[in-house]
């Protein structure tokens, strides 16, 4: 019978995940990455939903464009493999201070933007070992 065990630097046993765990991975993964995406387009693109919502939270209005950059530059290096640890890390910033200002106004909603974070995380712990050895 054969097992997913090997022996990793320090000599304690590691386990490889299956291609099913790791399409799981990509398939979480490419889930919040798309949404994330259609999230900072809007914002780069300044539709009126966008600055609308925005604006609700308390951001000046000319300040949409740049938070819908800085959103777009943690997705894609989240989207990145070889990246994608530091795109985790700064996406749960991100997402940190969209559930800060939307706990300010009183949205219920933030419980969206750290599921959005569970899940990044879920799908980068599936598909990378650098993300599983995160949390042995």
């Amino acid at each position: 019978m054969a097992t997913n065990r090997l022996s990793n630097a320090t000599g304690t046993a590691a386990f490889l995940p299956s291609t099913t765990t790791i399409r799981a991975g990509w398939l979480i993964s490419g889930l919040v990455v798309l949404f994330l995406l259609v999230d900072g387009i809007m914002k780069v693109l300044r539709t009126d939903v966008s600055i609308e919502a925005t604006v609700e939270f308390g951001y000046p209005q000319n300040q949409v464009a740049w938070i819908g950059l800085a959103l777009l530059v943690c997705t894609l290096l989240y989207a990145i493999p070889r990246t994608a640890v530091l795109g985790a890390i700064l996406l749960t910033g991100y997402l940190g201070g969209a559930i800060a200002s939307q706990v300010r106004i009183e949205e219920p909603a933030f419980l969206f933007a750290a599921l959005i974070g569970v899940l990044a995380w879920t799908g980068l712990g599936l598909r990378d070992e650098r993300a599983r050895m995160l949390f042995r």
